[in-house]
């Protein structure tokens, strides 16, 4: 999801998709140590989709 269209959500929708995509992370740190991770670039992808919705958040709360 790219950053402008985080910016539309409300700050309740992006803690709701910081939460899904903090535990996607996690369930992928998993697989790659059970050594059954096929994509291994979708864990960097879903770190920066991460920093992302921090990102909004946070200027959102600086508004």
């Amino acid at each position: 999801m790219k950053a402008k269209e985080l910016r539309d959500l409300s700050a309740d929708e992006l803690k709701e998709k910081l939460a899904e995509s903090e535990k996607e992370l996690f369930n992928l740190r998993i697989q790659q140590a059970a050594a059954q991770l096929e994509k291994p670039d979708r864990i960097r992808l879903a770190r920066r989709e991460i920093a992302r919705i921090r990102t909004v958040l946070n200027e959102t709360k600086a508004e």
